[in-house]
């Protein structure tokens, strides 16, 4: 009897095709379909262990999250984290009526971090929980944009062409920003010179109709700190020269949680009187599982009161704003855990760790004769190096993080942002989790993967520059 070679024919038979999902025999019960549909959804009900494999078996295609080396975000708790979350998944947190001590867990998480970063009075700040820092950084600069319009309106004069300044390796979250509320967005653009914003030239990009400036304590493409005294400092003198006050948003998606530990003499927060607000991820260097971001203003007057909305619960009022309105608890309940679990002295180790770990490894791959450091993983625990100019011809970085993945790991490589474009970097992320044992590990591999390049006897052949990850 031939082969059957009509797909549909293996239906039943636990063989899936483009469109369908397949159940593994192992699990079939009788009476149970054997194949699902992928993108439609199933007639007949399945069994919850059923379901649950089928999933399970999908999501194992996913790479090792200990391994990707690309993201900031978190990707390991202890048991008891994942018990509170499991308990809590169930939480809205916009619900503040129904659970009324997560709301209040809230506040402290954020009083906490008013405090962290050197607010004058922490407790007649403002504040809340986001899903994560992007939506922090648009709640932040809504509040610039609205302080910005009201000070216009009150001297009489036109609200209709706001600006906002930033770096131009600003993360993609500051664009949309710019996009959804109608804002322009003023790039300076980083250079080998001045390879961060630092204020300098910035006199050239501020004018009446800023809303504020964007510092990043820890940029996306390299982990540097662009230096918000500096910037804050550059405000200073454009406002005796020009009479234009500019304030300050400072995106502390990582380094708000690494600086107060590692580097407290930095003054980069509420110290400087031209912060109005700061944000950052919950889920990065906060140590919390995916989904939580924060933004605290300097006091309440930082904050347009038309953007506050009151919820009644305990017979009290409860302040909000949020760009999403039903959203977990459940991490914001991890968060407080993870500052009760650790404190400041536990932060403080995890973090240096973190900042170890980054700083030995960019030790040894700049011994690499075929690497030039970008920055060294001093800032946050992330760093970046490029391929020496006239090292080889036969491969570049793109190449080498191809290898890689082959290992499991994700170490990306991707152009700099506009007048950099041509500079080619390749970046890793250290989390906690990322022992010395495994950069070494990694180590080893980057030195085996060169050398197998190194070897090549002609040019890698490719169409075009692959694009393999993206900001």
């Amino acid at each position: 009897m031939s082969e059957p070679t009509d797909p549909t024919e293996f239906r039943g038979r636990g063989v899936g095709t483009s469109d369908s999902l397949s159940l593994n025999p192992v699990f079939e019960r009788p009476g149970e379909a054997t194949d699902l549909p992928k993108n439609r959804m199933p007639q007949s009900e399945s069994y919850p262990e059923t379901a649950y494999q089928i999933v399970h078996d999908e999501a194992m295609l996913d790479g090792n999250a200990r391994l990707n080396l690309a993201t900031f975000v978190g990707t390991w708790m202890d048991d008891f984290a994942v018990r509170l979350y499991t308990e809590s998944a169930d939480k809205n947190m916009i619900d503040k009526d129904e659970y009324p001590q997560t709301a209040a867990i809230e506040t402290r998480c954020w009083t906490i971090l008013a405090d962290l970063w050197n607010a004058t009075d922490p407790d007649n700040t403002i504040g809340t929980s986001t899903i994560g820092s992007s939506e922090a950084c648009m709640l932040g600069g809504l509040a610039l944009k609205r302080r910005w319009q009201k000070r216009r309106r009150s001297e009489g004069k036109s609200t209709e062409a706001p600006n906002i300044v930033l770096s131009s390796a600003v993360q993609v979250c500051w664009e949309k920003f710019c996009n959804y509320f109608e804002v322009e967005a003023r790039y300076v653009p980083i250079t080998l010179e001045h390879r961060t914003l630092d204020g300098h030239e910035l006199d050239k990009y501020v004018d009446e109709n800023t809303i504020g400036v964007v510092a990043i304590m820890g940029v996306t493409y390299t982990g540097a700190y662009e230096p918000v005294a500096e910037i804050s400092a550059a405000l200073n003198r454009i406002a005796a020269d020009t009479g234009v006050d500019v304030p300050i948003h400072v995106d502390g998606a990582s380094g708000a949680m690494i600086a107060p530990f590692c580097q407290p003499d930095l003054v980069w927060d509420f110290r400087l009187d031209r912060v109005a607000s700061i944000s950052t991820s919950g889920h990065k260097y906060g140590l919390v599982y995916p989904g939580v971001g924060w933004v605290v203003w300097r006091d309440k007057a930082a904050l347009p009161d038309e953007l506050v909305f009151s919820v009644s619960y305990l017979g009290g009022n409860m302040p909000t704003l949020a760009l999403n309105f039903s959203r977990p608890g459940a991490q914001v309940l991890l968060q407080y855990y993870m500052f009760l679990r650790l404190g400041s002295d536990g932060y403080q180790r995890v973090q240096q760790e973190s900042l170890e770990v980054a700083q030995y490894l960019a030790r040894e791959i700049a011994k690499l004769p075929a690497f030039e450091l970008w920055n060294d993983g001093s800032d946050i625990p992330v760093f970046a190096w490029m391929l020496r100019k006239g090292y080889t011809d036969k491969w570049t970085l793109y190449d080498l993080s191809d290898r890689l993945r082959m290992k499991g790991w994700l170490v990306p490589a991707y152009p700099m942002p506009d007048d950099l474009a041509d500079v080619t970097v390749q970046r890793i992320v250290v989390r906690n989790g990322l022992s010395h044992d495994l950069a070494t590990a990694l180590l080893a591999e980057i030195k085996t993967e060169v050398d197998f390049l190194d070897r090549l006897e002609t040019p890698i052949p490719r169409e075009g520059q692959p694009v393999l990850f993206h900001h």
